[in-house]
């Protein structure tokens, strides 16, 4: 699937699941609890909100073994070059970074970042926040530079609006294991398949067999427009008063 794809199905999987999953014992602590004393047992709708946008970049990082993927693309050579050491070390596209061990692994890892180490932890939103920014097409058609420009612009301000909002993070691992899971997921419906069960070498396909060819005409003429409608039909109700 195309980057576009992958980001928007993690942005609805989050709108989906993370508001039931808020009051679990490893979600429910915000930054707020850390320094106030408050229990948070919901997410705030600027939680709901940044974890959409981290979780459609989330969804994104398991085509860090591709550096023609756009994820390789986000933030120029820095991207680039951390693209060509994880398709080296994951044995390729479609390799490692395409499983259920990849999704969990990380997924648990931004949670511990998240709780243990507050900087490691800020340095991993920006970049979740850039890859979703690249991937809905956020740049200039044709100038790499430049996008990356203005990626690097936006995300800090993005950033610089949940410092204000005093968004906490405890959700952070949550995002990323969904985001990273979701990506297999659609992966799975295409022909190719994923190594979901790796090291074990065989690729799933999903029963159905839908498989969709990336790039072709339903991807960006049907697929795209049906999930651009069920993330504003999420958000409107996930925020909308009771």
């Amino acid at each position: 699937m195309m980057g576009h794809t992958h980001a928007m199905t993690g942005a609805i999987a989050w709108l989906g699941l993370a508001p039931p999953l808020a009051a679990l014992p490893l979600l429910n602590e915000s930054s707020r609890f850390v320094e106030t004393g408050i229990m948070a047992t919901a997410l705030s709708p600027a939680e709901l909100i940044a974890g959409a946008i981290i979780c459609a970049g989330a969804a994104m990082l398991p085509d860090l073994d591709h550096p023609s993927a756009t994820i390789a693309q986000t933030f120029g050579p820095i991207t680039w070059a951390l693209a060509k050491f994880v398709s080296w070390i994951s044995g390729g596209h479609r390799g490692a970074t395409h499983s259920l061990l990849f999704a969990v692994a990380l997924g648990f890892g931004a949670h511990w970042l998240a709780g243990t180490y507050p900087i490691g932890r800020d340095i991993m939103v920006v970049l979740l926040i850039g890859l979703s920014l690249r991937a809905i097409g956020v740049g200039i058609p044709g100038n790499k530079l430049g996008s990356a420009m203005i990626n690097i612009g936006m995300t800090a301000g993005l950033y610089a609006v949940f410092l204000s909002l005093d968004v906490g993070y405890a959700w952070l691992g949550l995002a990323v294991g969904v985001g990273c899971f979701i990506h297999v997921v659609g992966d799975c419906m295409t022909e190719r398949g994923c190594p979901v069960l790796w090291p074990l070498g065989a690729k799933f396909v999903l029963p159905w067999k839908i498989g969709i060819k990336t790039g072709r005409k339903f991807e960006q003429k049907i697929l795209a427009p049906i999930l651009s409608v069920a993330i504003v039909g999420l958000l409107f109700w996930r925020l909308a008063p009771v």
